[in-house]
């Protein structure tokens, strides 16, 4: 009979250790993620909106509703979007420059064709997104309404991770008792 390998058992064994803890890391994650959809989804539906300041917005106000002065428009550009009704096409966004400095990004509307709308600036309202970025509602320079930003589209992956990582865990002893029965 031989002898089981030592430093090639500690290395397996260090292995699914931190394989191990992965898992339970991610279980935290998982309730720390759904403690933070569910300030967002609380937050998304208070109706007193805050002010975008030149210092901009904490990630404790995303899904609010909010309100900013945009005192002239810089860069413009396209990105993929829906509209109100799910439609997928171009959400328009520019970037802003707020009185007493700072800048933030407004996605001013939905259309089916990039660099569409007009909009020169001015009071904008609507919902703060991720990034941070102010989606306008209602849209502004002539564009449709955006799809409004939702926390329940932010992935929450975690318990499915945590299993992956305990998945691996096993599989690594599996092998390895399987090597060692071999080797016998």
């Amino acid at each position: 009979m031989r002898r089981i390998p030592v430093f090639a058992t500690l290395i397996v064994l260090a292995a699914v250790a931190v394989m191990i803890a992965m898992g339970f890391w991610q279980l935290r994650r998982l309730h720390e993620k759904e403690a933070l959809l569910a300030h967002y989804a609380a937050a998304q539906k208070n109706p007193e909106p805050v002010e975008w300041t030149s210092r901009g917005v904490g990630k404790d106000l995303l899904y609010r509703r909010a309100h900013l002065v945009c005192a002239g428009v810089g860069d413009r550009s396209s990105i993929a979007g829906s509209n109100a009704k799910g439609e997928p096409g171009v959400a328009q966004t520019a970037e802003c420059t707020l009185p007493g400095g700072g800048r933030a990004l407004v996605v001013m509307g939905w259309s089916l064709q990039p660099n569409a709308g007009a909009w020169q600036g001015g009071d904008v309202t609507g919902m703060i997104a991720p990034g941070p970025r102010l989606v306008a509602m209602p849209a502004v320079g002539g564009l449709e309404e955006n799809a409004i930003p939702d926390p329940a589209d932010l992935p929450n992956n975690h318990l499915s991770y945590a299993g992956q990582w305990f998945f691996f865990a096993a599989t690594a002893l599996v092998i390895y008792f399987l090597a060692l029965r071999k080797r016998k």
